[in-house]
C-alpha cells in the first residue's frame, strides 16, 4: 500500500482531478476546452432551480471561466452536435454519449421492477396498459410534452403532484424506453431513443453489469482523484453491494490503489495514475451540485467545510441563505455566498456573504471581487450588488 497521505496532499489530488489545476481558464474557452472538461467530469448534474443560472452550466464556468453557454446547449439540446444525453446517474444528469452502454444497467433494472423510485415501479406494475399506450403515443407523435399525452394535465397531490401522464413518461424515461429530446426552459421534451441517441451509440454492446460497475467505479476514481468507497460509489450512485464488488475488481486490476489519508477513518482509494501535485486549486464559485462539494461528508473531510443546501429549509431556519455557492480560493473553501441573478435589473445580487472562521476577510474579499465581476459578465449582468448580511459583506462591499 502506498504511503499515507497528508490532508493537504489529498486536497491537491482531488482538486487536480476535478480540473482545478490552474491550467484551464482562458479568456474565451472554446468547444475543445468544453469537451475536454466534460470528459474529465463524466457528468453534469441537472437541477430545476434557476435563481442564479441552471446548475449544470456552473461546473464548466467554475473550471473554464467565461464560456459561451450556447456551446453547451448544442451538446445537450440539439440533434446536430449532441455529445451528451440525459439519464439518471448522480441524480438526473447530462452524461457523455460514450457512457450510454455503461448506464443501461439502471434502465434494465428499472424495467424489471428495481428502479430508482418505488412509486415508478408500482406504477409500472399497476398500469402496464397505460404505460404501453403512452409509449405508443410518443412513438407515433414524436417529441412530446407532458400536456400532450392523455391524462397529462396538472396533477393533484400524490407523488410530487405528478399527473398520471407525467408519471407514465417519467417511468418510461426511467426504463430507457423514452429519452429527453431536448428541454424547453426546464420542461423535458420526450421522444424515443432511436430519434435522439445516435444509431452508432445505441448499437454499442451492453457490457455485463459487473463490468459496467467496474468501469464506472474506476472512472469515479479518476474523476475524484481520491476518495473512500462511499465517495466513489456516490459519483454514479452505484448499488452498495455491486460497488463493493467493483472496488475489489478495480483493486485487482490496479486501476485503483488503496491508501490512507490523515484524519480519515475509512481507507482511501486513488486512481492508478493520480499524482500528488505540488500546487492545485483555483478561484471559483461552485454550484451546490458541483462534484467537488455535492458529497457533503467528503467536502467536510477534505476542506473542513460544513455545507448543507437550504433550498427546502423554511426561510426563518436558514443559516446562510436560499441558494448558496461555496467559494474556492487556492486549495481551500474559504467562504459561501447567497446569490441571485436579478435579470430584470441587470444585476448580480450577493444577498449574503460569509467567510470561514480561518479565512481573512480582506484577503477573501480581494480575491472574490473579480470573480463576482467575471460571473456577472458571463451571465450578461452589467452590475454587481453586495448586500449587508454575513461576516464577509462589509469587506466585500468596500471593493465591489
Amino acid at each position: 500500500m502506498p504511503r499515507a497521505l497528508s490532508l493537504p496532499e489529498a486536497r491537491r489530488i482531488a482538486l487536480a482531478a476535478q480540473g482545478f489545476d490552474r491550467k484551464h481558464r482562458s479568456l474565451k474557452p472554446g468547444p475543445g476546452a468544453i469537451a475536454r472538461m466534460l470528459a474529465r467530469l463524466h457528468l453534469l448534474q441537472i437541477d430545476s432551480v434557476n435563481v442564479l443560472v441552471r446548475s449544470h452550466y456552473l461546473p464548466l464556468y467554475s473550471r473554464l471561466g467565461d464560456y459561451d453557454r450556447a456551446l453547451l446547449d448544442r451538446r445537450t439540446l440539439q440533434a446536430r452536435g449532441r455529445m451528451l444525453f440525459e439519464c439518471w446517474a448522480h441524480e438526473a444528469s447530462f452524461v457523455p454519449l460514450e457512457l450510454h452502454p455503461l448506464m443501461r444497467w439502471r434502465m434494465h433494472r428499472a424495467r424489471n421492477g428495481d428502479g430508482i423510485y418505488s412509486s415508478m415501479d408500482r406504477f409500472a406494475r399497476e398500469e402496464p396498459d397505460f404505460l404501453k399506450s403512452t409509449l405508443a403515443f410518443v412513438d407515433r407523435n414524436g417529441p412530446t410534452r407532458v400536456r400532450d399525452v392523455p391524462e397529462g394535465g396538472k396533477g393533484e397531490g400524490g407523488w410530487w403532484g405528478w399527473s398520471k401522464g407525467k408519471l407514465a413518461l417519467e417511468t418510461l424515461f426511467d426504463h430507457g424506453l423514452v429519452t429527453a429530446a431536448r428541454r424547453d426552459g426546464f420542461e423535458r421534451i420526450y421522444d424515443i431513443p432511436e430519434r435522439v441517441i445516435p444509431a452508432e451509440t445505441l448499437a454499442r454492446e451492453t457490457p455485463p453489469e459487473r463490468e459496467a460497475f467496474r468501469q464506472l467505479m474506476s472512472m469515479a476514481g479518476v474523476a475524484l482523484g481520491i476518495g473512500t468507497e462511499i465517495d466513489l460509489r456516490d459519483y454514479f450512485r452505484l448499488p452498495v453491494a455491486d460497488a463493493k464488488t467493483a472496488l475489489a475488481d478495480c483493486l485487482a486490476d490496479g486501476s485503483l490503489i488503496e491508501t490512507s489519508v490523515a484524519g480519515w477513518k475509512a481507507p482511501a482509494y486513488m486512481a492508478r495514475d493520480a499524482k500528488v501535485p505540488r500546487t492545485a486549486g483555483g478561484t471559483a464559485l461552485l454550484s451546490p451540485f458541483d462534484p467537488l462539494c455535492w458529497n457533503r461528508d467528503r467536502a467536510e473531510r477534505l476542506f473542513g467545510f460544513h455545507y448543507r443546501i437550504e433550498l427546502y429549509t423554511p426561510e426563518h431556519k436558514r443559516k446562510f441563505g436560499y441558494y448558496v455557492l461555496p467559494f474556492l480560493s487556492g486549495d481551500r473553501l474559504v467562504g459561501r455566498l447567497c446569490m441571485k441573478a436579478d435579470r430584470a435589473n441587470g444585476t448580480l445580487l450577493v444577498n449574503a456573504a460569509y467567510r470561514e472562521e480561518d479565512a481573512d476577510a480582506a484577503e477573501t474579499a480581494r480575491v472574490l471581487a473579480p470573480e463576482l465581476r467575471l460571473m456577472a459578465q458571463w451571465l450578461g449582468l452589467p452590475e454587481v450588488k453586495v448586500g449587508r448580511s454575513g461576516n464577509l459583506a462589509a469587506a466585500l462591499r468596500k471593493i465591489s
